[in-house]
């Protein structure tokens, strides 16, 4: 009788964590779901250009504010550059998708618009992007940037 009795306790170890994990296998991120709302307070960030465009910085660095509810406002400084100071007023708007990727414009000013394809990780504390659409004006400028933001508050204050 206790072979049989510690023959179900071992099947019952192997067959639950495999059983549970069936149960997750729905989507790539069926643990925490996000929203606008994940994205919310001071953010810093730092911007690479991989692919080198004329008259476009190569490196920058700045801190982005989203409102949680789809706004975001940052100033930034652009290395190599002689500014005095940040460059602020600039503006955007996001999106955020359940499984915790989208998308977000960025009005530099000068007509400089910048839309990035995100994701975010470590429960909204880091968010990765790439450019998917950088314009002068009305024209397009190729190249291939990466960006990535950091949450500027300390974890108890999430």
């Amino acid at each position: 009788m206790k072979n049989w009795l510690l023959k179900g306790v071992v099947a019952a170890a192997i067959a639950l964590p495999a059983l549970s994990g069936t149960a997750r296998a729905g989507g790539i991120n069926d643990h925490f779901v996000c929203s606008n709302a994940t994205l919310r307070g001071d953010y810093a960030f730092s911007v690479l250009t991989v692919v080198a465009v004329p008259g476009v910085p190569s490196v920058v660095v700045g801190l982005g504010t989203f409102d949680g509810k789809g706004g975001f406002t940052q100033i930034d400084y652009p290395g190599g550059s002689d500014l005095a100071g940040f460059r602020t007023g600039q503006t955007g708007t996001y999106m955020v998708d359940s499984n915790c990727t989208g998308f977000m414009t960025i009005n530099l000013g000068g007509g400089v618009v910048v839309e990035n394809a995100i994701v975010i990780s470590n429960g909204g504390r880091s968010i990765h992007a790439v450019v998917a659409d950088f314009k002068l004006g009305s024209t397009d400028v190729p190249g291939q940037t990466r960006v990535d933001f950091w949450k500027v508050a300390p974890e108890q204050d999430d």
